[in-house]
């Protein structure tokens, strides 16, 4: 039995993806051509275009990439933790962490864009902040909601754990800000164990 069509592309556009993203990191958006890509799948040009219409295209499906990695790295380390207080700062870390990690790339895609790109880019860039808020929100609320059931916290209504959830996430990307753009990474660890001993302090008083 043949495989399923579309499971066919959905491999192809993941190896579309992934390739199209080292060539990112290594090179910056600008550098990298349509060619490129299709030679490091393997592919004529004319594949890529099936799926998608433009290197513009596939570069907003690698930021998609990005994200859900980042998010597969918060979710991974907050699973392995067992208490509330613990998720909640490793929860900070790893997204501190992460952004860290992806700093040069960042910063290497905005100064090596052109105008079309750069245009690409604001138009895309508040769909990607949005994902990333709504879903770092959703696992903060799944860490404190679990926090309560278990009687680690106290309890608390909607309105309360909408505006914790937005204070904790203001407060992340305000230190990614701090300590990420700054070049602070060793204030990243303490900066957190403070941040989370003042959030436990309101959560169980």
């Amino acid at each position: 039995m043949s495989a399923d069509p579309t499971i066919k592309d959905d491999l192809f556009q993941e190896q579309v993806i992934k390739a199209a993203q080292q060539l990112f990191h290594q090179y910056g958006l600008q550098k990298v051509t349509m060619d490129d890509v299709a030679k490091a799948v393997g592919k004529g040009r004319s594949s890529l275009y099936y799926y998608y219409k433009s290197k513009l295209e596939i570069f907003g499906a690698v930021m998609d990439a990005e994200i859900s990695e980042i998010l597969t790295e918060i979710a991974r380390a907050v699973e392995k933790a067992t208490e509330v207080e613990q998720k909640i700062h490793v929860f900070c870390v790893t997204k501190l962490k992460e952004a860290r990690k992806r700093k040069s790339f960042y910063a290497m895609l905005e100064a090596g864009m052109d105008a079309d790109e750069r245009s690409y880019y604001t138009k895309i860039e508040p769909a990607i902040r949005a994902r990333m808020l709504a879903e770092e929100g959703a696992i903060l609320r799944k860490i404190v909601t679990d926090g309560i059931a278990k009687g680690e916290l106290r309890k608390m209504d909607q309105k309360e754990l909408d505006g914790l959830v937005f204070v904790l996430l203001s407060s992340i990307h305000g230190l990614k800000r701090a300590l990420v753009t700054d070049n602070e990474h060793h204030r990243i660890e303490p900066t957190i164990d403070a941040l989370t001993r003042m959030i436990m302090h309101g959560l169980t008083t």
